[in-house]
C-alpha cells in the first residue's frame, strides 16, 4: 500500500498498529486466502488465529476473523498462545493459521504472521499475497468465533512431554520473567511439569517490547537481582509472542541465543545444522554436525534451506528461536518436524543438558568452542540512512579501510548485510532490521573485553556515519 509502513521483513508483515488494524489487515488476510486457493490449499477450510498481549491485537484479531468468514472460510480464535502453539495445532488439523504479533518491536506496531497449513510462509508466498492483495471493503464479522484455545494450548504442552527425562529438573529453582510474554504461564507450567520449582517476575499488563537479542536494554536490570534474591539456578523468559528465548544463568550472565540453538542442536543430535550468518562462528569449529549452512537472516531463509538439508536437521536463528526439522528425536522418540521458531525447545534443552551433566548452565555454555560475541542496535533510523550507509560501505574501499583503520579488514561476507573480518580474526558485523527501523551491530572478539571494545567502537561509528 503506497505510503504505508507495512511491509514483509524477516518473519511477517509489520507496520504501525494505526495503519494495520481495520481494512488493512482484512485485505492483506483477503489476499492470504486468495494465494492459498491459487495453491490449492483454501477451499473449506478453517483458518486459525492467535494473537499477542498488545493493545492492538484483539481489535486486529477480530478483523482478521471478519476477512476469514467474509471469504466463506471459519474462522478459529485460539487466544493469546505462542506463535509456535499456534502453527502446531493448526498443521495437525491441516489448515492455515494467522498470528497477529510484532514480535519483540514496540507497542505501537503490530504484525501478521502467515502460516500454511504445511508451515511457515516462504519469501516466494509473500510475493504472491502482495499480488493478489485489492483495494476493497470487507465488512465487519457478524456473530462469534469458534474457540480453540485451551485445546491449541494442550497440544503445544503435549509436544514436550518427552523431551526430557521425568523429573529432569527437580531441585532446580528458576525464574520465570513474565513481562508480557504469551508464552508466560506455559514455561512455568512446563518447568513445573519436569520437576522445577519456579517462581514468577516481573509480570505486567501492559504490553512490554523484550528484545531477547539486546541484553542492554533496560527492561533487563532487575534479572541479575532478581537470581541472588530468590537463590535461582536460571531465569527464563521469551518475547510478546513466545518465538524467542531469554535464559539468564544462574550466575547474572545472558546465554545468547545461537548458543541455545547450538545446545538445542547438540541435545537432540543434529546432523545438520542451518543458521544465519549472524550466529556465533564457533559453531563450526565444535565440529559436532557434518554440515553447518549459513543463510540470511530471517525465518523463511532459514525454513527454505532446512528443506534441503541431510539427515536429522535443526535451524535456529541468532535470537535462540529454535526449528525443528526433518528425522529428529527425542529420548529416542521421534520429535515431529516444525519448521518455526520456538522459545520453550532450546530452553529445556539447555537446562535438561545442564541437569543431566550435573553442571550449572554457566559450566555447560564455557566448555564450548565460542568467540565472544555482543550485539546492539540503533534504533529510529530510517531504513534510507542505514541503506545508504552499508552501500557506502560495501562499494567504497577507502571509506571502509577509513573507518577499519584501528582494526584491519582481512575479509568480507555480504550474505546478510556487511560482515567483516579484522586483522586479528576478530568480527564487526552491520545489518538494517528488517522488522523495525534500526542498524544492528554484531560483533564477535577473543576475548569478553575485546567483544565490548568492538561493539563500543561500531557503534560508535553507525551511529556518526548515520547522523
Amino acid at each position: 500500500m503506497p505510503g504505508s509502513s507495512l511491509k514483509f521483513g524477516t518473519s511477517g508483515l509489520r507496520g504501525l498498529a494505526m495503519e494495520l488494524g481495520g481494512q488493512a489487515t482484512r485485505r492483506y488476510v483477503a489476499a492470504f486466502l486468495r494465494h492459498l486457493a491459487a495453491r490449492g490449499q483454501g477451499a473449506g477450510r478453517r483458518v486459525f488465529i492467535g494473537r499477542d498481549f498488545r493493545a492492538s491485537s484483539p481489535a486486529i484479531a477480530r478483523d482478521c476473523a471478519a476477512a476469514i468468514a467474509a471469504a466463506g472460510m471459519e474462522p478459529v480464535d485460539c487466544g493469546t498462545i505462542p506463535t509456535p502453539a499456534l502453527a502446531l495445532h493448526a498443521m495437525a488439523a491441516g489448515c492455515a493459521s494467522v498470528m497477529v504479533t510484532g514480535s519483540h518491536i514496540p507497542a505501537d506496531r503490530n504484525g501478521l504472521k502467515f502460516y500454511l497449513p504445511d508451515g511457515e510462509i516462504s519469501k516466494a508466498d509473500e510475493e504472491g499475497i502482495m499480488a493478489a492483495l485489492r483495494d476493497e471493503t470487507i465488512p465487519d464479522l457478524a456473530g462469534g468465533v469458534a474457540d480453540e484455545a485451551a485445546a491449541a494450548e494442550e497440544r503445544y504442552v503435549a509436544r514436550f512431554a518427552g523431551l526430557l527425562p521425568e523429573g529432569a529438573l527437580a531441585g532446580l529453582r528458576i525464574g520465570v520473567f513474565e513481562h508480557s510474554t504469551v508464552a508466560r504461564d506455559l514455561l512455568s507450567r512446563i518447568l513445573r511439569g519436569f520437576g522445577a520449582d519456579t517462581v514468577g517476575l516481573g509480570r505486567s499488563e501492559a504490553f512490554v517490547a523484550v528484545d531477547t537479542e539486546a541484553f542492554g536494554d533496560g527492561v533487563f536490570a532487575p534479572l541479575a537481582g532478581w537470581v541472588a534474591e530468590h537463590r535461582l539456578d536460571a531465569i527464563v523468559s521469551a518475547d510478546g509472542d513466545g518465538d524467542r528465548p531469554l535464559l539468564m544463568d544462574g550466575q547474572g550472565d545472558f546465554v545468547r541465543g545461537d548458543v541455545l540453538g547450538l545446545i538445542a542442536a547438540r541435545y537432540l543430535g543434529a546432523q545438520s545444522v542451518v543458521t544465519p550468518v549472524t550466529s556465533n562462528s564457533g559453531i563450526e569449529r565444535t565440529g559436532a554436525f557434518s554440515r553447518v549452512v549459513r543463510t540470511r537472516v530471517g525465518s523463511p531463509y532459514v525454513v527454505e534451506a532446512m528443506a534441503a538439508a541431510p539427515g536429522s536437521v535443526i535451524g535456529f536463528e541468532a535470537n535462540g528461536g529454535t526449528f525443528v526439522g526433518n528425522n529428529v528425536k527425542a529420548a529416542g522418540a521421534a520429535l515431529p518436524p516444525l519448521a518455526t521458531r520456538d522459545a520453550v525447545l532450546p530452553l529445556l534443552c539447555a537446562l535438561g543438558l545442564a541437569a543431566a551433566k550435573g553442571r550449572s548452565v554457566a559450566e555447560v555454555v564455557a566448555d564450548l568452542p565460542l568467540q565472544h560475541a555482543l550485539a546492539d542496535r540503533l534504533q529510529d533510523v530510517p531504513s534510507d540512512r542505514s541503506s545508504a550507509f552499508l552501500a557506502r560501505l560495501a562499494a567504497d574501499k577507502d571509506y571502509a579501510m577509513r573507518l577499519f583503520a584501528p582494526h584491519g579488514i582481512a575479509g568480507l561476507s555480504q550474505i546478510d548485510g556487511l560482515q567483516f573480518r579484522t586483522d586479528a580474526g576478530d568480527m564487526v558485523h552491520f545489518r538494517a532490521s528488517g522488522n523495525a527501523p534500526e542498524l544492528r551491530c554484531y560483533v564477535e572478539g577473543s576475548s569478553e573485553a575485546v567483544a565490548r571494545e568492538l561493539l563500543a567502537w561500531g557503534m560508535a561509528v553507525a551511529a556518526r556515519e548515520v547522523a
